[in-house]
């Protein structure tokens, strides 16, 4: 069996960019087939990046953090949950860059998209202060842990629910074409495949990006120790920016295909999951809640998620089609936050 503290730096990296390339892959396949089972079924896009794709986007998290957990790396487990949520708001930045036609914020019709950004919002400020103040032990995990577990659930509970009232209004009614799955395109692939068969290969992609996950997980490990770098940065910036290349490979393929709605929400639908998931590492790792041991480089880090996401509810809200450097004022806003918060917690990978 392949053991990666045996390899040296080169090998690790080459085998943590296969794996990499490996969920990419599998998160661009399953845009298209959540696609086809959205109009096969006539689903609403936005729920079906909220339940579907979020929930595969995140099965590299889940293998990271919790073999990361298993492993007593608590901070290596968190950070990589936080370092995702960050890091996938800057993708739909990046996104909006090459979408370039008009802001992203701006073609959004859907308002499900503005309540899954308050609701992160809400969420990454309880772990901040969780962080913060520190946690108590409570049935296998911590207080604030078991808390933040019950908001996430409270959260997917009222956006699926708000799925079947749209209380705002569009301005433009041209705005709705960007929320189609037919603009610019009239073919459909994957129409000739049974249902059966796209639900299987939908299962196979998410296999792929677990098992390609898992080797992100080990792997990434033994790198944070052999590169120097520092157990928390590793896993804000190098494990999140691997884990996230589901979603990253799924907003690019949404985009590419008109389905902006799916895109944002796919994203904004994935945090929450990150969230809840502190919940099943501090259930696994032993010791005492994993909050509590966290520190100001995971609080940076949080409150970073928290700001990048800010940005995107002011410019969902706002709707303005003002654009600088081929991408919204926001996504700008988004880029340079991001950018100084990395520098920032480049600084404290100590801490």
């Amino acid at each position: 069996m392949f053991n990666a503290d045996e390899s040296s730096l080169a090998v690790n990296l080459m085998i943590f960019t296969a794996a990499a390339c490996a969920v990419w892959i599998a998160g661009t396949k399953i845009t298209a087939y959540a696609d086809e089972l959205a109009e096969r079924f006539e689903l609403s896009h936005a729920l079906l990046g909220l339940l579907l794709l979020a929930g595969i986007t995140s099965l590299p998290e889940i293998a990271t953090s919790f073999t990361a957990a298993h492993a007593n790396h608590a901070p290596l487990a968190v950070n990589n949950m936080l370092g995702g949520i960050a890091m996938q708001v800057a993708v739909l930045a990046v996104a909006d860059f090459f979408f370039g036609e008009r802001a992203l914020t701006s073609v959004v019709p859907n308002p499900v998209v503005m309540l899954q950004s308050a609701f992160n919002i809400c969420l990454l400020t309880f772990v901040a202060m969780a962080i913060i103040v520190g946690d108590v032990p409570f049935l296998g995990a911590g207080v604030w842990s078991w808390g933040i577990f019950a908001a996430c659930a409270y959260s997917f509970i009222k956006i699926s629910k708000a799925e079947q009232r749209l209380p705002w209004v569009i301005n433009n009614p041209d705005d709705m074409v960007f929320g189609s799955s037919d603009r610019g395109k009239n073919d459909r692939p994957l129409e000739g495949d049974s249902s059966v068969w796209l639900i299987s290969k939908i299962v196979i992609s998410a296999l792929v990006i677990l098992f390609a996950g898992y080797t992100l997980a080990t792997v990434g490990d033994v790198i944070a120790r052999q590169s120097g770098l520092g157990e928390s940065f590793v896993g804000f910036a190098l494990m999140s920016a691997a884990t996230s290349l589901p979603e990253a490979s799924m907003v690019f393929a949404s985009v590419r295909r008109g389905l902006y709605t799916m895109a944002i929400s796919g994203i904004l639908g994935t945090n929450p999951f990150n969230v809840a998931l502190i919940f099943g590492v501090d259930m696994i790792a032993p010791g005492a809640p994993v909050l509590s041991d966290m520190g100001d480089f995971s609080a940076i880090g949080t409150l970073l998620g928290l700001a990048v996401t800010g940005f995107f509810l002011m410019g969902l809200i706002e709707r303005a089609d003002r654009t600088i450097w081929r991408m919204g004022v926001d996504s700008a806003a988004v880029l340079i936050v991001y950018t100084g918060g990395m520098v920032l917690l480049y600084s404290m990978r100590g801490s």
